[in-house]
């Protein structure tokens, strides 16, 4: 149940060639307000990304398309200066994409859980990543925004999810039989099955869903068939 980057990426992707010039990339993301865009070979592979803080290191960039008083982002600012030294002198004199970018982009796949592109951008503090195939090719790009969404479901979608994920199987007793409430993200699971596991399962399996903030168990059972495994302890 857990959703992954391809129910929430954005396949209409935003890139550039890595013979792509300066000029080009800077109208790019200027044109279409981003911060960054990813780089690809003559064959749609991700080799990098170019971001605003990349272009920083050629002065031109502010000359071009802001005036004395603009201020780039921090992030862009804190790079930039990291970079004055080594790689920051190089990109100065690059002209093209491939010359500008940073190398090895991180990058997520469509299968991939929301909940672990998340943590990739934590890490490596960006704002996207790239989503690529098996083969390395750039299939869509999924943003912050995008899984932000994923966690603020409305209510009435949460408890659909809830109630959709309790199998109609012997597993239960009668899942009707369930009282699910959910107000702000937090699920109150009520009601009585037959069996103690089957509610320890409800309350996983509510946990599973991305959106849930909290479970709150409330659940009877007519049965406890949880086993007591006893501690041995010896001197």
């Amino acid at each position: 149940m857990r959703t992954t980057v391809a129910d929430v990426m954005t396949t209409d992707v935003t890139a550039v060639n890595h013979k792509a010039s300066f000029r080009t990339v800077a109208d790019l993301l200027i044109s279409k307000a981003v911060s960054g865009v990813p780089v690809l070979d003559d064959d749609n592979h991700v080799l990098g990304v170019v971001s605003e803080a990349d272009l920083l290191a050629k002065e031109e960039f502010k000359e071009l398309y802001y005036d004395d008083a603009y201020r780039p982002p921090l992030r862009a600012r804190i790079r930039h200066a990291m970079g004055s030294e080594g790689t920051g002198s190089y990109k100065a004199l690059g002209e093209t994409a491939g010359e500008l970018m940073t190398a090895s982009a991180h990058v997520t796949t469509p299968d991939s859980p929301v909940v672990a592109a998340a943590r990739l951008m934590d890490r490596y503090g960006v704002k996207r990543l790239p989503v690529v195939d098996a083969d390395g090719r750039l299939v869509g790009i999924v943003s912050r925004r995008d899984l932000l969404k994923v966690f603020l479901r409305a209510d009435e979608e949460i408890r659909a999810l809830v109630l959709a994920g309790i199998p109609t199987s012997a597993m239960w007793t009668d899942p009707k039989g369930l009282d699910i409430e959910v107000t702000e993200g937090v699920v109150t699971l009520n009601g009585i099955v037959s069996r103690h596991t089957e509610a320890i399962a409800a309350v996983r399996m509510a946990e599973s869903i991305d959106g849930v903030v909290a479970v709150h168990d409330e659940l009877t059972w007519k049965h406890d068939d949880v086993i007591e495994v006893p501690m041995w302890g010896g001197a």
